[in-house]
This record gives structure tokens, sequence and C-alpha cells, in this order.
């Protein structure tokens, strides 16, 4: 199960914010989208997962057109907002039913799977708790134990790591290579670019809404031969947007 983006083009009103993006991401591996802050990652998710239409191009998962078939194409996927949002008015273990109850999920492998998931992110002595109570990082933790358990082929994750502690995140770096040996597609977006490394099986570095390199880490210090780490090649991004 394939994702395909072909020559997609979009963004906010008459300003293209991404400009003919071309990628594939095959099953069980995980592409991550790299590049600064406005330079079109989230709005490529957003194209993605369905909150905003392309102007021009494609996007397909698995044969299913986002637009032609978008009723079977939203149902193969499960998403991970960069901003978690959780139902003031649930608890955790409410949650964890209402997406059981949404995705139609058997309720007793459901359950041991919740279970499972809420023991890896130590969440299990908390499912009575409000969102009221919970810290930043409880709540993306929540957002990720229900994206899981949805068990969807397709994966896609916004800024998955803000948030969370160094323990939660390796439980998620885990948790990501799991699901690649499952067969998942996965696409992410993220700033945690050298910790990546060995989970990522393909970066796509935007810039201005372009893919500017795509490859592994090793070919994005390539393309940027003077450049010794990520955050230099970023500070030569931004140099290059202010002298155009």
């Amino acid at each position: 199960m394939t994702l395909e983006v072909t020559h997609l083009t979009g963004g906010y009103s008459q300003v293209n914010t991404i400009k003919d993006l071309n990628f594939t991401v095959p099953s069980g591996s995980l592409t991550a989208l790299i590049g600064l802050n406005g330079s079109g990652k989230t709005t490529t998710i957003n194209h993605v997962i369905g909150l905003m239409t392309a102007k021009s191009g494609t996007i397909s998962f698995d044969g299913l057109d986002s637009q032609k078939e978008a009723i079977q194409y939203q149902n193969s996927l499960a998403y991970i907002p960069e901003l978690p949002v959780i139902y003031d008015d649930l608890t955790l273990r409410e949650h964890i039913q209402t997406t059981i109850s949404a995705y139609h999920l058997d309720a007793q492998k459901a359950e041991q799977e919740a279970e499972r998931l809420l023991t890896i992110f130590r969440l299990s002595d908390k499912q009575d708790w409000f969102p009221i109570d919970f810290s930043k990082g409880m709540r993306q933790k929540v957002m990720i134990v229900t994206a899981f358990l949805a068990d969807k082929p397709l994966l896609v994750i916004d800024e998955p790591f803000i948030g969370l502690d160094p323990l939660a995140v390796a439980d998620l770096i885990e948790l990501l290579q799991e699901k690649k040996a499952a067969g998942k597609t996965i696409l992410m977006s993220t700033h945690v670019i050298e910790e990546a490394e060995q989970f990522v099986d393909d970066f796509l570095l935007i810039d201005q809404g372009k893919i500017r390199v795509q490859g592994k880490l090793k070919d994005i210090f390539k393309a940027f031969p003077k450049q010794k780490n990520i955050n230099e090649i970023y500070f030569r991004l931004a140099k290059e947007v202010e002298h155009e």
C-alpha cells in the first residue's frame, strides 16, 4: 500500500504554499518532511489528510484517490496533529472508548491493545482523569495512543515529538519501528532530525514549498557540502530567502 503524491500544488487562497510536489511512501516505510517553519510541511500534510483541496495534482493511497474516493481514502488513515485535539468533557478512558466506537474496532482486541499502549506511555493509572489534569506531553500521548489504536494502514503525523519527554520520545520511536515492520505506511513532519535517522527511510527537505533534496540524511548533506549539521543547512536556507 503506497501513498503517492503527484504534481501536488496547493495552499491558502491565491497563494501556492506548496508547488509541484512529487513523492511516494511505500508500505513498511517512513518518510519524514523536514524544513524551516513555513516551508510547506504542514500544508503538505493538510492536503494528504484531506483538510485542504489541491489546486492541481493528485494524492492517492493504495489506488484510492483522495478526492474522487474521499470516504474510502479517509477510512484508510489515522492522524496525529501537532497540537493535541482532545475533548474536555471526556476522561482518558472515554477517549479510548470513543475511538473504539468511531473506528468500529473489535472491542475486546482494541481494549487489550489500548491497555498495552497506555502502559507503554505510563497512562494506565490515569484513565479516569480529565484533560484539564493533563500536561501538554500527556495530551500528546493521548493523541498518539488513539491514533495507534485505530491501526490504519496509513499513518500521518505532524511534529509528534513536541512536548514529549525523552523516555516518551524513545517509546514513540519504538512504536513507529513496530508499525513499519507490520507494513504500515507513515508520513511524518519533524524537527528532530539526527535522532530520526535511525528510523526514517526517506527525508524530504522542503524549501519554500518545493522539494529541495530527497533521500537519506547523507544525501541531504551531499547537497550542502559546506554545512556540517542540519542547523547550518537551515541557516543557509534562511539566508537564501533573505537575499531573494
